[in-house]
Formats: C-alpha cells, structure tokens, sequence
C-alpha cells in the first residue's frame, strides 16, 4: 500500500485559492469589484454584503459604480464604504455611489506590497501545516503496520515534492501581485 496524497494535494490547492481571493481584495489603482467582496453594511439590523444588495460595474479602468437594488440603503452603503479600509470616498448622487480609483502614491504601494508578503507567508504556513499533518498521518499509518519504512519514506518525499510546488506557486503569485501594485 502507497501513501496516498491526493486529499492532501487538494487541501494545498484550497490554500492557494484563498491567498488569491485574498489578494483580490487589495486595490492596486485600477477599479476592481473584488475590493468590495468583504464590506458590509445594516440592513435592517444584520450585517450584510455590500455585493449581494448592490450591482457593481466597472465605469472605466479608474472607477467603479454601485447601483443599490434598494434604494433606501444607498446611504447606510455610503457609510460602510466610508467606515471600510479601502481608503476611497465615495460620490453619491442619490441613486448611484461612484468609487474613483486614485493612483497610490510610493509609500502606499511599499505598504501594499508588505501586504501581499504577510499574506503570501500566511499562505505558506497554512500549506506547511497540510505537509506537517500528512507527515503525522504518514508515520501514523506506518506505526499501524499498515505501510513499510519505505513507503513511509517515499509518502515522505512525495508530500515535501508537493509542498515545494506549492509554494513556488505561492511565490509566483506574490512576486505578480507586486509586479501589478509597483507598475504606475
């Protein structure tokens, strides 16, 4: 019997889908509805998405309008998108609330860049923790007689391979996002 490192690989996969939608989140001067997918607002007394209530479009590259389904919310959105840590103040006409995208000036786009590195990290850790727990599991099956010292080794070496791909994606990632922040 082979240690098998599918469900392993998969949880590895499900890390570096969650750095991504992370680093979505984070604005880099162009208008992208992603920075929007964690802001909340009332909504008779519960919180709620701001991007389930709303229609946002991208204007141009620079700006992004957000058209409330319900009209009586369009100021407690305001609000959110004021009180959020995108760092934009909304326009609001009363039946649209426009986000103008301004370019980051150096020291922002270093403090984003710092971002992305404590994400990528955090996205490491989480993919070491995956090697970490297969690695348990691996010796766990071995201690049960269930596998021979060298498909210990070889199940060993196999979830070290993945986890070394991984994080070389994690890296790529990293290394694009700031390619995109510091690009003026």
């Amino acid at each position: 019997m082979n240690f098998e490192t599918k469900t392993h690989e998969e949880k590895m996969k499900r890390a570096i889908s969650a750095y991504e939608q992370n680093l979505e989140t984070i604005r880099v001067g162009k208008a992208n509805p992603a920075v929007l997918s964690k802001i909340t607002f009332e909504y008779y007394g519960a919180p709620t998405l701001l991007n389930t209530m709303a229609d946002i479009r991208v204007a141009d590259a620079k700006t992004l309008m957000i058209t409330p389904y319900d009209k009586t919310t369009n100021k407690a959105m305001e609000k959110a998108l004021l009180a959020s840590d995108i760092g934009i103040t909304p326009t609001n006409d009363g039946n649209i609330i426009r986000l103008s995208f301004p370019q980051p000036s150096e020291e922002r786009r270093k403090e984003l860049c710092k971002q992305v590195q404590k994400h990528g990290e955090e996205a490491k850790v989480a993919i070491r923790n995956i090697r970490r727990d297969a690695n348990e599991l691996c010796k766990k099956i071995k201690k049960d007689g269930s596998l021979t010292e060298d498909e210990e080794k070889n199940g060993e070496k196999a979830i070290q391979d993945l986890t070394d791909k991984y994080i070389k994606n994690v890296d790529a990632i990293t290394a694009k996002k700031e390619k995109d922040i510091l690009e003026i």
